[in-house]
């Protein structure tokens, strides 16, 4: 993990890029004073309701369907403890590091508000495991939109559980006693806290929206690898004619496309060689485009909530003139819409680059040698990655099946509409990976198929891709084991710097 820019916490938007830099690329977490006097003043809010007595749901009763339940003394720092321990009954694989980096970073910016009223120690804890590199293993399944992701986080602050630490997986109790840490002891509200709002999704989300930021950059480019190699029409792209739809998504790609095939000629050669091309050709900027426009909504929605406070109940005021207010903002219905749709929109991506591909390797339209094999019927050629990329497109077609519908009742009819926003931002996750190999594979295969047209000049951003492949997969001459070949060209498109580095003027 490279060290990154240190990212400041101090009242102002949060955007997912900074959530991105914490939680992929290691960089170092702060609050700043005014930060922590929020906190503070919402903690000595909590304090004066400890004193007076007065009912406040978390802070001094039962949870859920236990909320009528007076608690008091010494029961509300065994609440938070229990409440921690109770609700880490996550199950499946553990999510990734990075995955969990992402989580606690929302949490933090969702206590920075000053709306919660968790001790600074709590917050404390939470930097101290992003910035010592002590990752709690935190069972991927489980959650209804929150709750068991975030206690599993938790009981890493009380030395329960096991951490990923320095490349190894060790007990919670062993890193925090390596970074010279001590477990926690919690206080009223502190658990309750923890398990609390809508970080999960959240999180999850702002890497998703990276990782889809990238992907569509890379659909334009491989969609015009593609486009070339089967010789389209240029005019469907024409500025002119894009602009009589004015989606905004569309307009970029159309650009985008333009810059990639400028001085093509492959394209100027084939001009009239047909009257239109396939949907699947000459529909890049409109579906393209529509994916990009779905990914400017998830943006919106995913930073409003990053930004939001999503804790229940929350803390207004001063400790001399406050008010506790009991409400449904840990309710992540926008979050589990925007991912939704987002994984609808990758999926879409997907099935598009299949049916391009699939043209590529299928001689009766390709107008090139039958699965981009010199020599056929001896050689297979490029016909099995098919099979892949349309498998991997019906894997997609099932994740995009919309995890905010299904609702289910939990805790004693007291919690009755969930969100399932966690559950939809980690099958985003699973079709964000399905849509690369899909793209690796379109881009292994639009490659090939340019082999057969390199005595023609390609289009500037073409060219540019089609020999940053080569440099780690050779052209294909005769079958060899393509797995390999598949995971390189993966391996392009998920490196972060990659793309601009060669391409700086994409979008």
């Amino acid at each position: 993990m490279s060290q990154a820019e240190k990212i400041i916490i101090t009242g102002d938007h949060l955007h997912w890029q900074e959530v991105v830099a914490v939680a992929r690329h290691g960089a170092p977490l702060e609050l700043s004073s005014d930060t922590w006097a929020r906190i503070d003043n919402a903690q000595a809010i909590v304090q004066r309701i400890v004193a007076s007595g007065e009912r406040a749901y978390g802070v001094n009763t039962g949870l859920g369907g236990l909320s009528n339940v007076s608690l008091q003394d010494e029961q509300l720092s065994q609440l938070s403890r229990n409440t921690l321990l109770s609700h880490a009954c996550g199950v499946g694989p553990v999510l990734s590091d990075e995955q969990t980096r992402a989580i606690i970073c929302a949490a933090v910016h969702n206590y920075s508000h000053g709306k919660s009223g968790l001790h600074r120690r709590v917050v404390e804890g939470l930097l101290a495991l992003l910035n010592s590199g002590i990752t709690p293993q935190v069972p991927s399944q489980g959650s209804v939109g929150y709750l068991t992701h975030m206690a599993h986080i938790g009981i890493a602050l009380l030395g329960v559980g096991n951490v990923s630490y320095r490349g190894q997986i060790i007990s919670a109790q062993q890193a925090l006693a390596e970074e010279g840490l001590e477990p926690m002891h919690l206080g009223a509200k502190d658990g309750l806290c923890l398990v609390n709002g809508t970080p999960c999704m959240t999180g999850l989300s702002c890497l998703a929206i990276a990782d889809a930021t990238r992907l569509l950059q890379w659909a334009d480019v491989i969609g015009a690898m593609s486009f070339e190699a089967q010789r389209g029409q240029i005019d469907a792209f024409d500025a002119e004619i894009i602009a009589l739809k004015p989606h905004p998504g569309m307009q970029q790609v159309g650009n985008n496309l333009r810059a990639l095939l400028d001085g093509s000629e492959v394209i100027a050669a084939s001009k009239g060689i047909r009257t239109q091309d396939a949907l699947s050709i000459r529909s890049i900027p409109q579906v393209h485009g529509a994916a990009r426009d779905q990914l400017q909504h998830a943006i919106n929605q995913v930073e409003a909530e990053l930004n939001g406070c999503t804790d229940n109940p929350l803390l207004l005021g001063t400790p001399d003139n406050f008010r506790v207010m009991s409400q449904a903002n840990p309710h992540g219905q926008s979050v589990a819409m925007a991912a939704d749709l987002l994984a609808i929109a990758m999926a879409e991506i997907g099935s598009i680059a299949e049916r391009r591909l699939d043209r590529l390797v299928n001689p009766h339209v390709s107008g090139l040698p039958a699965f981009l094999v010199a020599n056929p019927g001896v050689n297979s050629g490029m016909m099995i990655v098919q099979y892949v990329a349309a498998s991997l497109c019906a894997e997609n077609r099932q994740l995009a099946q919309p995890a905010v519908l299904d609702n289910y009742i939990t805790s004693g009819l007291q919690e009755d509409h969930l969100s399932m926003g966690t559950n939809a931002a980690l099958k985003l996750h699973r079709a964000l990976e399905n849509c690369t190999q899909i793209l690796a594979i379109e881009y292994l295969l639009a490659a090939q198929a340019l082999e057969f047209l390199k005595e023609q000049r390609f289009g500037v951003g073409t060219d540019r891709a089609w020999r940053l492949l080569r440099e780690t997969v050779p052209a294909y001459d005769e079958d060899r084991w393509l797995a390999p070949d598949i995971a390189a060209a993966a391996t392009v498109l998920k490196d972060p710097n990659l793309l601009h580095n060669v391409l700086p003027n994409l979008h």
